[in-house]
């Protein structure tokens, strides 16, 4: 599918002791751009309630490249790899457009689960069209 580009300035609250981007940061990066993306087509959180539903993630995985620095500007590239009945697969690629470095590559699989019972649901045909005509 069509992928999704977030635009990223690393600040110096993002830096860990290794005057590096921390680990745990580049996880939340791939949270935003999905949410981002999500909202891009128009099933953002409040849209996804309203058809009875919310994503939870089944597993997350980074494999780090290189590391990325504070004032650096990345751009953070995200697809729906694959979308099933109740598991979507979403693909991340992390890069830094000044010398073309690949920081990281992710992979999420969110499962799409009824929002009061938190059981898995059928993803809802009108989101899979969202992502599918985006």
């Amino acid at each position: 599918m069509t992928p999704y580009f977030y635009t990223i300035t690393v600040t110096k609250d993002d830096i860990d002791f290794n005057s590096h981007v921390n680990n745990v940061t580049y996880l939340s990066w791939m949270i935003d751009a999905a949410t981002a993306h999500s909202a891009a087509v128009e099933f953002d959180y409040e849209k996804c309630l309203d058809l009875g539903g919310t994503w939870v993630a089944k597993s997350h995985t980074i494999e780090y490249k290189k590391p990325a620095f504070e004032h650096d500007e990345l751009q953070m590239k995200t697809w729906i790899e694959d979308i099933g009945k109740i598991l979507s697969t979403r693909r991340y690629e992390l890069i830094r457009p000044s010398d073309g470095a690949v920081i990281c590559e992710g992979k999420t699989e969110w499962v799409f689960v009824d929002s009061e019972k938190m059981r898995p649901m059928k993803i809802p045909v009108e989101i899979i069209e969202g992502f599918k005509n985006f």
